[in-house]
């Protein structure tokens, strides 16, 4: 595939190494140039581009910006094909990107991304921290894998969405549509606590709308409250210890 990737931090970074290292003719770009793009980034064949660039031409772009810079990057998308599927990777954590209204009067976040673009998109990625992507992918039926929820309003693009999911080295789960999306949202059961793929449906169907925004913002001073840096499964396992 022709793979555009708009964000290099450490999630547009790993899957711009990932989907390189598959193959995929992956091009990837910032906010601030192609020249600001390390060489890790390009370890495995990505290109850096400018941001134009990165969306043209391409079967799939993922959007891997913060929430509250994607209307930022919107203008990019108005001359990119219907057919071209665009991943949102972000999610909305008001104490990091300011609050945005809608999404606090309860618009699903991926609905106002989609908003935002004038296009639909798939939500994926954005279940998993980046430790996970990064460091426990595996190859598909791998005892253990963890599993990660993909949802979009087409069938089409949630079935590219879940091959690319797989391919990253997780088990895909068919989330549904968009505006089902908010039970992958921060801090649903389902939401970075590295479940297998019987255990995440489970975890989407418990996931209390009105509840969540409450536990993601607890969850949020929590974390600024720690005197240390928790470890990956330390962070796990906080998320975890929400749904007990």
């Amino acid at each position: 595939m022709k793979i555009g990737i708009l964000g290099t931090g450490e999630i547009g970074t790993t899957l711009a190494r990932t989907f390189g290292a598959r193959g995929h003719d992956v091009d990837v770009a910032n906010s601030r140039g192609p020249e600001t793009i390390g060489s890790a980034v390009r370890e495995f064949g990505a290109r850096a581009v400018t941001a134009e660039e990165a969306v043209q031409g391409k079967d799939v772009v993922i959007l891997s910006v913060p929430f509250a810079r994607v209307p930022d990057v919107a203008g990019l998308f108005a001359f990119v094909p219907e057919e071209t599927v665009v991943i949102d990777t972000s999610n909305y954590f008001p104490q990091l990107g300011g609050p945005v209204d809608a999404v606090e009067q309860g618009q699903v976040e991926s609905l106002w991304v989609a908003e935002q673009l004038g296009r639909p998109v798939v939500k994926a990625w954005n279940a998993a921290l980046a430790g996970t992507l990064r460091t426990k992918g595996v190859p598909a039926g791998t005892p253990d894998r963890i599993a990660l929820p993909v949802a979009a309003d087409s069938g089409e693009a949630r079935r590219v969405g879940m091959r690319l999911v797989d391919e990253s080295g997780f088990d895909p789960y068919d989330a549904g549509v968009l505006a089902d999306s908010w039970r992958q949202q921060p801090m649903t059961p389902a939401y970075c606590t590295e479940l297998g793929l019987g255990e995440l449906g489970p975890a989407l169907a418990a996931a209390d709308r009105t509840e969540a925004p409450r536990r993601r913002d607890r969850q949020m001073a929590r974390l600024a409250a720690l005197t240390f840096t928790p470890t990956l499964d330390q962070t796990v396992e906080l998320n975890r210890s929400l749904h007990r």
